[in-house]
C-alpha cells in the first residue's frame, strides 16, 4: 500500500491570525478539496488529524499503481491548493508519500465505534516525509516513486526522520513537475 499525508503548514499562526471562524472556512475548504481528490485517486480515507488529510491508496481499491496514484494526488492536491508557478497558494501545504506494507482494518471496542486506519511503521514513514515537506513540496520515499514508474524530476535527498532508526532516500517533487 501507499499513504499520502497532506499538511497545513503554520497553522497555529493562522489560526491567530484568521479567528476561530475564519479558521474553520480555511481548513473545510482544505478538508473538501483533499477528500475529493483522493476519492478520485482511489484512496481510503482515514481521517482528519488537525490540519491533515490522510489517505491510504491500497492495491484492493486504487490498484497495482497505487503509489504511481498516491504521487499524483499528492502533487494534484499541490495544485489544488494553489501551489503553483506564479500565483500564491490560497492554504500552505506540503505533503508526503511511502510505499510499503500495514495493517489496514478496524480498530476499536466491538461494542462502540470502529474505525478503519492503517498501522505500522510505513505508515509513520509517510507522515514523518508530510511533516518534513516544505511548503508546496511532496516528498516521496524512493520505494515509492521507483515502485510508481514515474519519471519526474526532483532533488534526491537522505533523511534522518524523527523515531525512524535508519535514513531515507527520497525525492522531493513539486506540483509543477
Amino acid at each position: 500500500m501507499s499513504a499520502m499525508f497532506a499538511d497545513v503548514r503554520g497553522s497555529t499562526p493562522m489560526a491567530e491570525r484568521l479567528g476561530a471562524t475564519g479558521t474553520h472556512a480555511l481548513m473545510d475548504r482544505f478538508y473538501s478539496t483533499g477528500i475529493e481528490l483522493l476519492i478520485h485517486g482511489g484512496a481510503l480515507i482515514d481521517r482528519f488529524m488537525g490540519d491533515q488529510v490522510v489517505g491510504y491508496f491500497v492495491p484492493g481499491f486504487a490498484g497495482r499503481d497505487h503509489a504511481r496514484r498516491a504521487i499524483e494526488t499528492g502533487l494534484e492536491l499541490l495544485r489544488a491548493t494553489g501551489h503553483v508557478p506564479g500565483a500564491e497558494p490560497w492554504v500552505p501545504v506540503g505533503a508526503g508519500v511511502h510505499t510499503g506494507s500495514a495493517f489496514i482494518g478496524t480498530v476499536g471496542p466491538a461494542e462502540g465505534q470502529l474505525e478503519i486506519t492503517a498501522l505500522g511503521e510505513d505508515v509513520n514513514v509517510a507522515a514523518r516525509l508530510a511533516s518534513v515537506a516544505a511548503t508546496g513540496e511532496l516528498v516521496c520515499s524512493e520505494a515509492a516513486y521507483q515502485a510508481a514508474g514515474l519519471d519526474l524530476p526532483g532533488e534526491r535527498r537522505t533523511l534522518a526522520l524523527k523515531g525512524v532508526s535508519l535514513p531515507i532516500e527520497v525525492r522531493a517533487l513539486r506540483s509543477s513537475t
